[in-house]
């Protein structure tokens, strides 16, 4: 039997908002879908294009990829070129792409970091995976402290004069070498568009390092990926540890994360949730978003349910005083926040 040939819902952009990126053309959704994890070769590819179909219908047109997703390594890119081949296509100028390359890829000298030689050819290697001709975005996905800045920034620059890229951004990038950054593509007049970093509620080190302000001041967005503090900014924990769980794998959430003062906060963030009619999940997206500085968050998914549950935090992103304050008293300078 012949698949159906996907078509978009005609009313997608009817219930999603855009907000516009710094000083430039780019307006991102509200919420971006991030390839991270569960769109690699361990994931069934009708889930993928089920996820992928179902954030698209709804007014999400931002896929947020790097060279080095999966699991395994480059399956997100080579996942995202089947969606290109069998239901993107025609919709590609809706689409805003994103790559990065800066963490390990391959072996040897030039599979990692920020050399000029390990950006080109990461980001061809992307584009064969993700069969495009361009991404729009291609960021330096973490600073080199070895290599001169200078040679990072010069090969966005020039990735961008070659056609491949139409605009750059970084991520993760120290304050300090963020100004330094900026400065250089401006003056090469292919300035930084996109700041990327991790924000949430229990991680505030963007604000506090006052890297979202000075997003602002170059004229750059912000986009905050891991909203949701791998999984502990939703219900999952709130009655332990579950034994399915990324903290129960002990792998990048280790079970020592979950103190009881720290479940005792998410147990009352959880209630004020639920007393504005929210899951922790939704609350969590909605405090982030009331920040008109956050362009767009970063969203993760492993099902398409995850995904609705996630769009519904856009109904009810009001908080009052007093809702704000408790959640700062419950998260800032606590042990348990992320520093």
């Amino acid at each position: 039997m012949i698949a159906p040939v996907y078509s978009a819902s005609p009313g997608r952009y009817e219930s999603m908002d855009y907000r516009r990126c710094g000083r430039s053309g780019i307006q991102l959704p509200l919420l971006s879908l991030g390839l991270w994890h569960n769109f690699g070769s361990r994931k069934p590819f009708e889930d993928v294009k089920s996820m992928a179909c179902y954030a698209f219908d709804h007014g999400i047109c931002h896929f947020d990829l790097a060279n080095n997703y999966g699991p395994e390594y480059g399956t997100a890119e080579e996942n995202f070129g089947r969606l290109m081949e069998t239901v993107f296509k025609p919709y590609r100028d809706e689409l805003f792409i994103s790559s990065k390359a800066g963490y390990d890829m391959w072996p040897g000298p030039y599979g990692n970091w920020g050399s000029r030689k390990y950006l080109m050819a990461s980001l061809d290697q992307s584009l064969k995976r993700m069969k495009l001709d361009y991404v729009d975005i291609f960021y330096s996905h973490r600073h080199d402290p070895v290599t001169p800045i200078e040679e990072t920034m010069q090969a966005l620059v020039d990735i961008v004069r070659q056609g491949k890229a139409l605009y750059v951004g970084i991520s993760r990038y120290p304050k300090e070498k963020a100004e330094i950054a900026y400065k250089y593509l401006y003056d090469h007049d292919v300035p930084c568009l996109l700041y990327q970093d991790r924000y949430n509620i229990m991680d505030r080190n963007p604000q506090d390092q006052g890297l979202i302000d000075l997003a602002k001041e170059e004229g750059a967005g912000f986009i905050s990926f891991s909203p949701l503090q791998q999984g502990l900014l939703t219900g999952r924990y709130l009655d332990g540890v579950p034994s399915d769980s990324r903290m129960a794998r002990n792998t990048s959430l280790k079970p020592d994360t979950l103190t009881p003062d720290l479940l005792d906060a998410l147990r009352k963030l959880n209630g004020i949730a639920q007393r504005r009619g929210q899951s922790l999940a939704q609350l969590s997206l909605s405090w982030l978003l009331t920040d008109p500085r956050v362009t767009s968050v970063i969203i993760g998914a492993s099902s398409v349910a995850q995904i609705e549950d996630n769009l519904k935090s856009l109904t009810n992103m009001s908080f009052s005083e007093e809702e704000l304050a408790v959640i700062d008293d419950l998260f800032v300078g606590k042990p348990y926040s992320v520093r």
